[in-house]
């Protein structure tokens, strides 16, 4: 009975890999041992089977979670309606009661016959009994044999905490139960005093700005957290994720952070091999709808190390940040990676929690952002109507504040951006304004702070002038025009570095002539920004993914 009633409360098992070569485990990880798999088929996609009664059962569960994603979004317009038609009165809700406890009681019965699918199932048995051997003792050969299935990640246990690593007990400066430091917008009205007259004129706004931000705001700003979305693209996040597993040998982790959300990692080692990028780690940042499954993962994924996350629970600035920061302490003291060793690698909106990383562990390696911007509100203000202006930007300051480029320039290590020539997303016009991409001010915000002598009005002209090139021949024109000596260049900078030292902002430029400046600003420019002809959904390929630049 106590097996039964685990395959009734179990989670939903998906997949059971196929063994997996132990010639490829890299020296150092443990050896894979030999997989579970089904017995009636050798394909590279070995779904897990289950038998007609935990099918169909769990066909209905499944519809019934999906009908109640649909209220759950939809009810404050029903609930409108409802009121509307006289229909919330207590004589009508009290029916409206039976029937609903009369439906979960009737899902129940459909659980408990799912449970008892499952339960004639030896595969299913198999699973549950190495699941609950692992929540009991987490030693490693249990967590290598839980590891050869793919099951709903909610019942996946723990394999780090934030507060693990012992220099957090130690120091007072790590994170607390509300999570990491995060930089905090400017007032929106400087100079006014905050009296309490003031706090009261200005308490329906901010009620308004916090509505708007938890209900339609999130959800347009991270629509990957939707249900709706996860369910409909499931079969092709179990495809990305076997391809992970079986064929780059990665290794799944969960890891809690400070605020209790749960992060879903993927590891992919490749320290032992003969490539010498393997000894690197590249932290993958995903954009709003991306998933680690078929994500920008597989772009840095050739010879080098790879960990991609995602995560669970509801995706907020704070939990983001406090989710990047439990993934890099994990690289570091599980993983056993040097942050000089780390380079964070992110796409479109993924560039918020690289630049926090980049600002917050400041000897990591390298930043890459990709398709990326400098701020969320001119992104906010172009797809909302202009008569919310003010509530838009309110809104992004108070509770959605992606300030991407203030994050940025608190990095002192190398950077790079790649910028899509087509880009229709990060474009504040149309995709053809080239001009209009966000990704130009986010490469002018970190010059200006990192060479604010070179960067001034002569040097931003230049900038401005090979940004708004539309081919490489034009940019190449723009390049030779002022005739840039990439020679020159590199021996100002470097005697400057030599005297000076590393540590921007610098002051070079300061003597220069202003034909000197120009040619500084369109060296640096080109240095730390690569064009990729391509709208902003398209991946990024493997061959374009290359080391920031660096003296």
């Amino acid at each position: 009975m106590a097996k039964l009633l685990s395959c009734v409360l179990g989670p939903r098992l998906y997949k059971i890999y196929r063994e997996r070569d132990p010639d490829r485990t890299p020296p150092g990880v443990p050896e894979t041992p030999t997989v579970v798999t089904a017995p009636s088929s050798s394909s590279w996609d070995t779904y897990y089977q289950p038998r007609a009664l935990e099918k169909h059962a769990d066909s209905i569960l499944a519809l019934a979670s999906v009908f109640w994603s649909i209220s759950y979004y939809s009810s404050p317009f029903a609930a409108f309606y409802l009121y509307r038609k006289g229909y919330l009165s207590l004589s009508k809700v009290v029916p409206f009661s039976h029937y609903a406890g009369t439906l979960l009681l009737l899902l129940a019965g459909v659980a408990c016959l799912r449970g008892l699918g499952r339960w004639t199932n030896p595969q299913y048995r198999q699973f549950i009994t190495i699941l609950e051997a692992t929540h009991r003792n987490q030693s490693a050969e249990n967590k290598r044999q839980l590891a050869n299935y793919n099951f709903d990640f909610r019942s996946w246990p723990v394999d780090f905490h934030w507060e693990e690593p012992s220099s957090r007990k130690e120091s007072r400066g790590g994170p607390s139960r509300r999570g990491v430091a995060l930089l905090r917008p400017e007032p929106l009205h400087r100079g006014t005093a905050d009296t309490f007259l003031n706090r009261v004129k200005k308490l329906p706004c901010q009620i308004t700005s916090y509505l708007v931000a938890h209900t339609l705001g999130r959800r347009m700003l991270y629509p990957g957290s939707v249900y709706l979305l996860q369910k409909a693209l499931m079969p092709m996040l179990l495809q990305g994720q076997a391809r992970l597993v079986e064929e780059c040998n990665g290794r799944r982790a969960k890891l809690l952070a400070c605020d209790g959300n749960e992060i879903d990692t993927m590891f992919v080692d490749r320290r032992g091999t003969a490539e010498p990028q393997g000894q690197k780690l590249v932290i993958c940042c995903e954009g709003n709808a991306g998933f680690y499954e078929v994500g920008c993962v597989s772009t840095p994924l050739e010879g080098r190390s790879v960990v991609h996350t995602s995560i669970s629970g509801v995706p907020f600035p704070q939990n983001e940040a406090n989710a990047m920061d439990v993934v890099v302490q994990f690289a570091i003291h599980r993983l056993g990676f040097q942050p000089q060793d780390i380079v964070i690698y992110a796409w479109s909106i993924g560039g918020f929690t690289a630049t926090w990383a980049a600002m917050s562990y400041p000897d990591i390696s390298a930043v890459i952002l990709d398709a990326s911007f400098d701020d969320l509100v001119p992104l906010a203000l172009k797809v909302m109507p202009d008569s919310w202006r003010a509530l838009v930007t309110r809104t992004v300051r108070q509770h959605l504040n992606l300030n991407n480029s203030e994050q940025l320039c608190r990095f002192q290590g190398p950077v790079l951006l790649i910028r899509r020539t087509k880009d229709e997303i990060i474009t504040t016009t149309v995709p053809e304004d080239i001009m209009s991409n966000r990704g130009n001010d986010l490469l002018l915000k970190l010059l200006q702070f990192r060479y604010p002598r070179v960067m001034a009005e002569e040097g931003v002209r230049a900038v401005r002038q090979w940004l708004e090139a539309s081919s490489q021949l034009e940019e190449a024109s723009i390049y030779s025009r002022w005739e840039v000596e990439e020679d020159w260049c590199l021996s100002v900078l470097r005697s400057y570095q030599t005297e000076h030292g590393p540590d921007f902002p610098w002051s070079v430029g300061e003597d220069m002539s202003a034909d000197g400046r120009r040619q500084l600003a369109l060296f640096l420019a080109r240095k730390h920004l690569h064009n990729f002809e391509a709208t902003h959904c398209t991946p990024l390929p493997a061959q374009n993914f290359q080391m920031p630049w660096h003296l």
